[in-house]
C-alpha cells in the first residue's frame, strides 16, 4: 500500500518549520562569521621623524588611533655643507597637523642629540603637554626653555626607575633605568592594546658605573619573558666588536696623565658628561689643583648637577678663570669646551691664542676627552695642530684611554637581544652602515632575518599581533636653525652659499632713468671672493663690453627695463666669466631708477 502525504500535512509543516531552524541557524553562523571578519585587527605605529641614517636628531612618535606619545626631541650638528648653520632639528610638520592628539612628550636622557630640539618643539604643540623624565634630565630641559626666555613652560614630570605612567586612553609607559654617558638615562617601554614597543635609548652595560646606578637588567629580562613585539635600539657602536669599557677606566687613565703633568692641565669634556666631570673633580682635588670652569654650556651644567648633588665638589676647589695666572701652573686644571673643534668654543680660542684670559704655553699638558663627531675631523684636528705648535703635550688618541664610548658595542648589544627577546627588531640612532651592522648582530643573536627591517626617517612602522611591517611615510626631513631663523634657511639658500664659498659674488650696478628707461650711468662692477680686483681688470673690461654689447641689443627692440636688463646681465656675465675662467660667481644685478 502507498501512502501519499497530503501537502500542508502536520509533518511538511513541522518539517518546514524545522527546515527554517535550520536555516536561520546556518544565518546566525553566517553573521557570526560576518562579524568576526568585519573586525579590524588592532594596529600602532611607530614614526622615526629623526636619528635614522644619521648621528643626531633623535626624535620618534607612537600612535595609535587618535592619540601619539613623542620619545625625545634632539638636535643635530651641521656639517660641513651646511654653510652658516647653527644646529639641524627635525621636519615638525606632521607633529603640528596631528598636535590635538599628542598626550606626552617622554625623553631617554639629558643629551644634545635627545633634547636640543624640545623648544622649538613647543612652539609649536601645546604647552599643555607635559614632559616625563629623570631629574637631570628635567632639569637641562628647564634650562634650555629659560636660554630661550620662555616663561609659559610645559608641565615637568619626574620619573625614577620602573616608574609606569598611564596617559591618555590607551597608552601605558615604563621607564627602565640604563647606563649611559650621563645620569638619568632612561630605556622607555610603551604598550597599546596593539602591541608593545621597547625603546633601549643610549646605552652600554657599563657593570661598574662611577655613581653605582647599573642598568636594571632584571626590569629588561622580566619584560622580555612576557614578550616584545618591537625592539627599537641604539646602534652607534653596532661596529665595535667586543664591550665598551666601563666609565672608570677613563679615571684610571687620568690619573696616570695628573701624575705625569709638570704643568697647567687642560681639559676639554661635554659639558653633560656628569661621570666624567666628577671623576676630573675627585683626581684633581687629590692632586690639590684648583678647577677653572670655561664655557657657557660647561658652567650651566656645573651650576645645575652641583645644586642637585649629581657633583660633589670641595668647597674652594673651583676658582675663576681669570684668577689662573695667580696660581702655580701645577695647582691648576682648566676643564673647558670644544672637543668637537667648535670655532668659538673654549678650546678652540686657547689653541689659537686668542682666549681673552689665558694662552696656551710650552708645558701645558690639554686632553681632549672625547672621539670626533663624524664630520668634526677636520676642526679637532686643525686645534691639536696648533696646540703642538706651542708645545703643548696634547692627550687626544682614544688609545690613551682618556675616552670612551657612552654606547654598548656589539657584545652589549648581544646582550639586549637575548635580555629582551625581541620578535620583531629595528636598529635606530646611526648611519646607515651602524644600521646595517646591528641587524647583522641580530641575526647572530637568531632573530630571523624576516623579522628585521631596516626604516629610514619618516617611516610609518605599523605594528599588529599579525606581525610588523613599514606602512608608507609622513613628512620627515631636516630644518635649518640660523641665528633666530627657524627653518627660513632651504637648500636653494645653502647652494647659493655655497656657491658663494667657492666662486664669490659678482655685483653689476645701474641707475636707470624711471621714465625713459634709459641707462644714466653703469655697468659698475664690484667683486668679492671672486678674484683680486688688480689682477682682474682686463677681465671686468671684458664682462662690461660684453653687457653694454647685449643691452645694445634689446635696447633696439624696445625692451629696456629693470626686469630685462638683470635677466640679460645674469647671463651675459655668466656665460662671459666661465668661458674665461671655468668659474661660477653668483650674479648680482642691482639696479636703481631714478
Amino acid at each position: 500500500m502507498i501512502f501519499k502525504r497530503k501537502k500542508n500535512s502536520s509533518f511538511d509543516q513541522k518539517e518546514k518549520k524545522g527546515t527554517e531552524k535550520l536555516e536561520n541557524k546556518k544565518e546566525i553562523v553566517v553573521k557570526k562569521e560576518v562579524v568576526k571578519e568585519a573586525t579590524k585587527e588592532e594596529k600602532m605605529y611607530v614614526i622615526p621623524l629623526g636619528g635614522l641614517d644619521e648621528v643626531g636628531k633623535n626624535m620618534s612618535l607612537v600612535q595609535y588611533r587618535d592619540e601619539i606619545i613623542i620619545i625625545d626631541c634632539g638636535l643635530g650638528f651641521p656639517g660641513e655643507g651646511l654653510l652658516g648653520i647653527d644646529a639641524v632639528i627635525p621636519d615638525f610638520s606632521y607633529v603640528e597637523n596631528n598636535k590635538n592628539k599628542i598626550k606626552g612628550l617622554f625623553v631617554t636622557h639629558g643629551h644634545e642629540d635627545h633634547i636640543g630640539a624640545i623648544p622649538y618643539l613647543y612652539q609649536k604643540i601645546d604647552k599643555e603637554v607635559s614632559i616625563f623624565s629623570g631629574k637631570l634630565t628635567l632639569a637641562l630641559i628647564e634650562s634650555k626653555f629659560e636660554n630661550f626666555k620662555i616663561k609659559d613652560m610645559p608641565k615637568l614630570r619626574e620619573v625614577k626607575n620602573r616608574s609606569k605612567v598611564k596617559i591618555g586612553k590607551y597608552f601605558n609607559v615604563e621607564f627602565i633605568r640604563i647606563t649611559h654617558s650621563i645620569a638619568d638615562s632612561y630605556a622607555i617601554h610603551v604598550t597599546t592594546p596593539a602591541g608593545n614597543v621597547l625603546f633601549t635609548g643610549d646605552f652600554k652595560i657599563d657593570f661598574t658605573p662611577v655613581d653605582g646606578q647599573s642598568s636594571d637588567l632584571a626590569r629588561f629580562a622580566q619584560i622580555g619573558e612576557k614578550g616584545v613585539d618591537l625592539l627599537l635600539s641604539d646602534s652607534t657602536n653596532a661596529e665595535a666588536e667586543g664591550f665598551t669599557p666601563s666609565e672608570k677606566t677613563v679615571g684610571e687613565a687620568f690619573q696616570i696623565e695628573f701624575a705625569k703633568a709638570k704643568g697647567r692641565i687642560i681639559i676639554a669634556a661635554f659639558a653633560s658628561h656628569i661621570h666624567r666631570l666628577q671623576q676630573i673633580i675627585e683626581i684633581s682635588e687629590s692632586y690639590g689643583r684648583k678647577i677653572a670652569v670655561d664655557g657657557r654650556s660647561l658652567v650651566k651644567v656645573f651650576e645645575i648637577a652641583s645644586n642637585m648633588g649629581y657633583l660633589k665638589i670641595k668647597k674652594d676647589t673651583i676658582i675663576p678663570l681669570s684668577e689662573v695666572d695667580n696660581q702655580k701652573d701645577n695647582k691648576v686644571v682648566i676643564l673647558c669646551t670644544g672637543t668637537q673643534g667648535e670655532p668659538m668654543a673654549s678650546l678652540s680660542r686657547i689653541a689659537s691664542n686668542i682666549h681673552k684670559h689665558t694662552r696656551v704655553k710650552e708645558g701645558d699638558t690639554v686632553i681632549i676627552s672625547a672621539t670626533p663627531i663624524p664630520g668634526n675631523e677636520k676642526a679637532v684636528s686643525k686645534n691639536i695642530n696648533n696646540l703642538l705648535k706651542y708645545e703643548a703635550e696634547v692627550i687626544f688618541k682614544k688609545v690613551a684611554g682618556i675616552h670612551v664610548s657612552g654606547h654598548g658595542s656589539k657584545i652589549e648589544q648581544e646582550l639586549m637581544f637575548n635580555l629582551v627577546k625581541p620578535k620583531y627588531f629595528i636598529p635606530v640612532h646611526g648611519e646607515y652602515k651602524m644600521l646595517k651592522a646591528h641587524i647583522d648582530t641580530a641575526l647572530k643573536v637568531g632573530i630571523p632575518k624576516a623579522n628585521t627591517l631596516l626604516a629610514l626617517n619618516g617611516n610609518k612602522i605599523e605594528i599588529a599581533k599579525s606581525g610588523v611591517k613599514l606602512k608608507g611615510k609622513v613628512s620627515a626631513g631636516a630644518t635649518f636653525i640660523d641665528g633666530l631663523g627657524v627653518g627660513d634657511i632651504g637648500q636653494t639658500v645653502l647652494r647659493d652659499r655655497q656657491q658663494l664659498s667657492q666662486d664669490g659674488v659678482i655685483i653689476v650696478g645701474f641707475t636707470l632713468d624711471k621714465l625713459t628707461k634709459k641707462i644714466l650711468s653703469g655697468p659698475e662692477i664690484i667683486t668679492r671672493g671672486f678674484t683680486y680686483s688688480k689682477e682682474s681688470d682686463e677681465l671686468i673690461k671684458g664682462v662690461i663690453e660684453h653687457i653694454n654689447l647685449k643691452l645694445e641689443k634689446i635696447e633696439r627692440e624696445g625692451l629696456m627695463d629693470w626686469q630685462p636688463i638683470k635677466n640679460i646681465t645674469k647671463e651675459a656675465v655668466a656665460k662671459y666669466v666661465y668661458s674665461k675662467t671655468k668659474r661660477n660667481p653668483v650674479i648680482l644685478p642691482i639696479i636703481l631708477e631714478v
